[in-house]
């Protein structure tokens, strides 16, 4: 795969150049940028997929839901649809895609919207509601806003910087763009991260001179779905694991510390499960031979199967700041959304 990767080298080079005329022709104000007289908030990445968007516009949401009327504007990948959607409760993963879904389902007073045009979609939300800051999902190379606030979220084990450019790498743009962001988070850290793990990768980021933090993921103490039990009772089962996220090791790794055993059907992201699978899926669960089994799904994934496999469950994901960060970042945030008021 690798050796593959090399001979597309060249395309890559195309790529750079394109991405950076592209870059040039918005940073010189040749294309038009849409500023907003409201926050907006892009959380987003160099790379592409699994570095953890999702759950940190969820911490965003728990911070700052009880002082503002948020709205989550995501183009909602994957899904089948083009307009711009308002979530409802008759939304489907397929209609809305499944991380807008994920916010709306688990956060009763925001609101959730999808698409495409993120700045038709800004427009639209502060036309039909009472919205005073948006959260903009995956919308770091979306340069048609002009976002108030950027935060750019790079993986511990794949840092953007050790990175190349599409089809060669996996970066949507060159490494400088990093340049846009008002703070950095690496995301996926052992929990337990070495003093000289974090010195090594602050030596490698302090050349883009922003604010640095360092998140790890905590998996909930019970699962939720058809079947809710602790988390460390799964040992007493047989689990059929089914995921359909950029990257599971992380999960897998989890279940492993706590002797869980599990048989594992991995899917591509944000895989649409056709029936076929649904039956494939479910016969493979009947043919465990154990009275003590469960299906076990990621919370992404289950808003795409919750209708479709009746014994499903899953296990709920946070970030957690490492070491006293988590205030450092709290304020950050709402500083620059006072400033940012207090201009207006």
């Amino acid at each position: 795969m690798k050796f593959i990767r090399y001979l597309l080298f060249p395309f890559s080079i195309a790529y750079h150049i394109v991405s950076t005329v592209r870059n040039w022709l918005f940073d010189s104000g040749v294309f038009k940028e849409t500023s907003f007289e409201i926050p907006i908030i892009t959380v987003g990445n160099l790379s592409v997929g699994g570095t953890g968007k999702t759950p940190q516009i969820e911490n965003l949401i728990r911070l700052l839901k009880d002082n503002h009327q948020i709205a989550v504007l995501s183009r909602g990948y994957k899904r089948k649809t083009k307009e711009f959607i308002i979530l409802n409760e008759i939304s489907t993963a397929q209609e809305v895609g499944d991380e807008p879904l994920q916010y709306f389902q688990k956060f009763k007073n925001i609101t959730v919207a999808v698409d495409t045009d993120r700045a038709h979609g800004i427009s639209t939300l502060l036309e039909k509601t009472n919205t005073d800051l948006i959260l903009l999902d995956d919308a770091f190379q979306h340069r048609k806003v002009k976002a108030s606030f950027y935060l750019l979220l790079t993986k511990y084990d794949d840092l953007f910087t050790d990175d190349f450019l599409i089809p060669t790498g996996s970066l949507r743009e060159s490494r400088i763009g990093a340049k846009r962001a008002d703070l950095i988070i690496v995301t996926k850290c052992p929990s337990n991260l070495e003093k000289a793990s974090r010195k090594k990768i602050e030596q490698q980021l302090q050349r883009y001179h922003k604010p640095l933090f360092f998140t790890s993921i905590s998996y909930a103490e019970s699962i939720k779905g058809a079947k809710p039990l602790l988390t460390n009772e799964l040992k007493n089962f047989e689990v059929l694991l089914i995921t359909g996220i950029a990257n599971p090791t992380p999960l897998l790794n989890h279940l492993k510390s706590l002797n869980i055993r599990f048989i594992h059907l991995r899917y591509s992201d944000h895989h649409h499960f056709s029936e076929k699978e649904i039956t494939q899926i479910q016969q493979q669960f009947s043919e465990i031979q154990s009275e003590n089994k469960i299906i076990l799904t990621t919370e992404k994934d289950y808003t795409r199967l919750e209708h479709r496999i009746a014994q499903l469950n899953y296990l709920p994901i946070e970030i957690q700041f490492l070491g006293n960060q988590k205030k450092q970042f709290d304020n950050l945030i709402t500083s620059h959304i006072q400033n940012f008021s207090a201009k207006c």
